[in-house]
C-alpha cells in the first residue's frame, strides 16, 4: 500500500476528529489539514496537492460535490474518499460521477473507513458492502466497468 498526506474535510467536529483518529492507526498516512467548509477544502487541496481527501457531502459555503468536480481540476492527483451520512444510491451515484475514488456512509465506517484507505491508495475503487448489487456503473467518468471493492469482497460492476 502506498503512503500519503491526507487532507479531512468534515464539518462535524467528532466525526472529523473519529476521522482523524482512524487514520493516525497507519503511520504510513499523515494528516496535512483539516477543514470544516467546501471553500477552503479546495484552497488546502490545491495548496497541498494531497495524496488523499476525506469529503463530507453536506458542508458550509460549498458542497462536497461542487469541492470534488473543483478539485479535482486544481489536484488531479489527489484521490477523494467521500464519508457522507447520505446513503442513497443516487447519492453515491453523484459523488462517483465528481471523479472520487469511493463512498462509505458514515454509520459503516467504523468497519469500513480503513479499508476504503487501503483500497482508494492501491488504484481500487470502493464502496460500502449496503451498496453492492446497487447499478453504479453510470458513475464512472470513463462509462467502462470496472470492479469496485468492497468490504470482504470485489463487487464487479456490469454495463
Amino acid at each position: 500500500m502506498s503512503s500519503g498526506r491526507v487532507l479531512v474535510v468534515d464539518d462535524n467536529e467528532p466525526f472529523r476528529r473519529f476521522t482523524c483518529s482512524a487514520l493516525e492507526k497507519r503511520p504510513e498516512l499523515q494528516i496535512v489539514c483539516e477543514v470544516s467548509d467546501g471553500l477552503e477544502a479546495v484552497k488546502k487541496a490545491k495548496e497541498l496537492q494531497p495524496e488523499l481527501i476525506v469529503l463530507d457531502i453536506g458542508l458550509p459555503f460549498l458542497n462536497g460535490f461542487e469541492a470534488a468536480r473543483q478539485i479535482r481540476r486544481l489536484s488531479p492527483e489527489s484521490k477523494i474518499l467521500f464519508v457522507s451520512q447520505e446513503s442513497s444510491v443516487d447519492m453515491v451515484r453523484e459523488a462517483l460521477s465528481t471523479g472520487a475514488q469511493g463512498y462509505v456512509v458514515k454509520t459503516d465506517a467504523g468497519s469500513e473507513f480503513l479499508e476504503a484507505i487501503d483500497a482508494i491508495l492501491e488504484g481500487e475503487k470502493f464502496v460500502g458492502r449496503r451498496f453492492v448489487g446497487d447499478d453504479l456503473v453510470g458513475s464512472i467518468e470513463s462509462g467502462r466497468a470496472r470492479e469496485f471493492r468492497t468490504k470482504n469482497n470485489i463487487a464487479p460492476l456490469q454495463q
